[in-house]
Parts: structure tokens; sequence; C-alpha cells
């Protein structure tokens, strides 16, 4: 048996003014054929996980595409027809295929196709027919659509935020594949759209309210006849019609038990939709407590979460730490033109800079002050765990290390890196031990790195494009009513049922 692999994923933030274009994507992953094999097979991500999966079971992987960008903006027209174009005609040009394994985020957003991936995977699912087997994988922060649910057999979301499991989420889904493939399962796939939106304080995956809903997730798998379930929080900072919540249940060829036991989880989730209405914390509060406990401390800056496409050089929470005098602290800042004036005089000089605050007025002005260049460097570096993302390699651009009379660390570099890895500071000589205050650019996706070596980890409430408080934005696409937007909304899973 031959299975393509297709792989087309971005988490794309609609608040973020400037667009993804096709640079993006050549500059993160733009592969074709076996190229795609040398640099996802071995990778804690999910078509590493269909490589694995398809070898354990002796079927043929066809890799075909592979592409990913860092999450931001939303996708060019031009930069999709080029992406889509060339997915499908590596797909046409692969010969004869008994299945298909794809990898979609689940929040894309593009000019040409609000729903991306259900434009994709449509677009997928004409070329091969209707009866070709498509299982699929999924961001836990995915916006699902019908035509989503109605391109694939089957779909499955990773279950761990930070994303841990994405491998383990890709051999599940290339067994199933394999499975329905030897004719062993039929999958039926059903879902639920209760109106929620999941704020993104609230959705550390091991932690309350998430780790009762996925322990009564866990209950429904148990039960006969059910190949897997999925919940999916969202991605808030998508503005679409899509935006929310959802629940994916796949059974073995019983979609009424499929369709029944969606709506179950999902009534499930409503009705206890009020925990799940975040709890912030202003970065006054966040960093006058971060100063009295034992250091290092982690401050989450939510309102400039790279992996949620923000800009990364926001310095709200860095402007606090040195106005309550939290240091030794350290951030790091997307800040290609400072990098550049240091590599100007070089290491071990002093020169005033202007750093971050510089790709728009919604993350906090620039922090003005002398700075010494410790180091200059070429800003690649590595991973060797699971960390979120499924990344093993990283190149944040050319870097410098900087420091402030005033105690304030600042790691600049060229190109945006969500903080997934301790090794982004200590591969550039910063042990993360001899600070007060770690700063970083994300939410979840830092925790599985970074609570190991922080007494305490706090999600501060920042403003930005990410901005944990969804009453800062203003949606224009999202579907109404949508609680906690509308308070009094009413909804039973019947009525949400796709």
């Amino acid at each position: 048996m031959r299975v393509g692999i297709l792989a087309l994923l971005h988490e794309s933030n609609t608040f973020v003014h400037q667009p993804t274009t096709l640079e993006h994507f050549e500059s993160n992953l733009l592969a074709e054929g076996e190229a795609v094999r040398t640099t996802l097979a071995d990778a804690p991500h999910e078509t590493g996980g269909f490589f694995a999966g398809l070898a354990e079971a002796g079927v043929q992987a066809v890799p075909l595409f592979a592409a990913r960008a860092t999450p931001h903006g939303v996708i060019t027209a031009q930069t999709w027809e080029h992406l889509v174009g060339r997915l499908l005609a590596c797909l046409n040009a692969a010969g004869p295929l008994d299945g298909l394994l794809v990898a979609p985020h689940g929040a894309t957003v593009s000019e040409a196709a609000a729903d991306a991936d259900g434009d994709w995977l449509t677009r997928v699912r004409t070329a091969v027919g209707p009866t070709l087997p498509i299982v699929g994988t999924l961001d836990l922060h995915a916006n699902v659509s019908p035509a989503m649910v109605t391109a694939c057999n089957a779909l499955i979301a990773y279950r761990s935020n930070p994303h841990l499991d994405q491998r383990q989420v890709g051999e599940q889904a290339a067994r199933l594949l394999v499975r329905t493939l030897r004719g062993e399962i039929r999958p039926s796939m059903a879902a639920a759209f209760p109106p929620l939106a999941i704020n993104i304080e609230r959705q550390l995956t091991t932690e309350e309210p998430c780790r009762s809903l996925y322990a009564l997730a866990d209950e429904q798998l148990r039960r006969p006849g059910v190949l897997s379930n999925s919940l999916l929080l969202g991605f808030p900072y998508a503005d679409v019609a899509e935006m929310g919540a959802c629940v994916l249940t796949v059974t073995d060829n019983d979609p009424a038990l499929a369709q029944r036991l969606a709506n179950e989880l999902a009534e499930q989730w409503w009705q206890r939709r009020h925990a799940f209405i975040g709890q912030l914390h202003s970065p006054e509060e966040a960093v006058r407590e971060a100063a009295k406990l034992p250091g290092p401390v982690g401050l989450l800056d939510m309102g400039d979460n790279v992996g949620g496409g923000s800009p990364g050089d926001g310095t709200i929470l860095a402007h606090e730490v040195l106005r309550a005098a939290a240091v030794p602290a350290v951030v790091c800042l997307n800040d290609p033109q400072a990098v550049q004036q240091c590599q100007a005089v070089g290491a071990g000089q002093r020169l005033p800079l202007s750093v971050g605050g510089k790709a728009d007025d919604r993350h906090g002005p620039p922090l003005h002050d002398t700075f010494t260049v410790v180091s200059l460097h070429e800003g690649t570096f590595t991973e060797s765990l699971a960390r979120h993302g499924g990344y093993t390699h990283f190149d944040q651009g050319p870097t410098a290390v900087v420091r402030s009379e005033a105690g304030l660390t600042v790691l600049l570099t060229s190109r945006r890196t969500a903080p997934v890895s301790s090794n982004q500071l200590t591969a550039f000589g910063l042990d993360p031990a001899t600070f007060q205050v770690i700063i970083l650019k994300g939410v979840h996706a830092p925790v599985a790195a970074y609570a190991p070596l922080c007494s305490r980890l706090i999600r501060v409430n920042t403003p930005g494009v990410t901005t944990a408080d969804m009453g800062q934005l203003t949606y224009q696409h999202r579907r109404r009513p949508l609680f906690p937007f509308e308070l009094d909304t009413a909804w039973h899973a019947k009525e949400g049922s796709a």
C-alpha cells in the first residue's frame, strides 16, 4: 500500500496588520517529495508520527508536500494559491495512492479563504475522489469547520497543551488509516460546536478546568466502538465564523453513536463554561508578586505571544520590571535593527540603544538605555526533547546579548522565535538560574521548558494582538451568540450538532 503525506500548517492571527507571505514559509518549512521525509521523519511532529506509524505497519510512506510558517497575520491570496497549487501538483504527480495522511493546523486564514484549512482539504478531496480514505491531525487550537469534517474520514487533535504529543497523535492517525485500509474498521466522524470562546489563559491541559474535561473525554474512549475523540479549544485570535470550541468523535461504522457522544461531551463542556473564563492579572500585580518569590520567576507575556502571531518585541513587562526594580531580569526581543547596531560596535562595547516596541504601538514603547554588548551570535540552536510545536532546530537570525546598567539583560533576535526551548537562553551563554525574572513571550508553549527551571510561572494580562482579554479585541466575523461575549447565550447539544 502507498499512503501520501501532506502538511500545510499556519496559525493565522487576523488582528496582526502585517500579512503572511511566501517568504515566511520559505524561511521556516517548504518542502516537496523526499525533502519532507528528510526534514520531518525524525521530528517530534505529527508528520514524523505519520512516517513512524506507517513504517511500523509496513506501509509505504509517499511524502508529497509540507509547508509551515511561524504564526503571523493572514496569508495573502497570492501566497495561498501558490501553496495549494504546489500541494495539489505534488498530489497529482504521486501516482496511485491507497490513502492520505494530512496535517492541517485548523486555524489557518487566507485572504482567499477565511476557512483556509477547509479550502485545501476540500480541494484535496475533490482531487482524489470520494472513496480514498483521508485521515488527518489537528492542532488543539483549531477552529473547526464543517468543510474540514466533510473532507476527511477522521481528524484527531493533539491532547496536550503545551503540544508535547504531536508525534504520538501522528502515529495514532497512521494506525487508524492503516486499519481502515485493511478493512478492520470503517471510521465515522461527527462534530458538535458549542458556542464557546475559550480564554487562552484557561488552556493548560494538565490543570483545571481542562484536566477534568479531558478526563471525561478519556472515559468515552473506553466505550465500545469509539476510535478517538478530540476537544478543540479554538484559536481566539482568528476572527472567522468558525472561531470557537468543537468536539470531534470518531467511531467504528456508527455515525449515530459518534454524534451522540460528540453531543454528550459538548453538553458537559457547556455546563462548565464559566470555568473557562480567564483569570487575568495585571503587569503591576504580576511583577510585584514575582519580586517576592524565589527566582527565577517566569512572567508569561500573554499579549505578546509569539506562538499566537505577535511581533515578539513587546516591552510592557520589561518596563514594569525596571520600574519595580525586579532585577536581574532577562527578556527576548525581536529587533533586527538593534542587532545590526550591536554588530557595528562589536562585543564588549557600550552604546545607547532603543530596543523593542517598533513593530506597532500596541505592545509598549521602546526601551531607551545604554547597553553593553555582552556577545554576538549567529542565532541557531537545537532542542533534543519534545517541545511545543515539534521543533528541533531553531534559527532566530543574527543575535546579540546586551545588558543595561539597570540590570536588564536583553536577547536581541532578528527573527521571531517562540520560547519553547530553554536552549534559547543557554545556547547564548545565559544561565536561567541567575535571573530573578524571565519574561517569556508565550502562554502555555514555554511551560514544558521553563516550569522545571522557575519557582513559578505567572500569566500576565498584557495588551496586544494576543491579549487574553478578548473584550479588548474587535471581532467582525465571529459567530453570534458566543459565550462569554454574550453571557446570556443559551444552547443545547442537539442544536449545535453537525
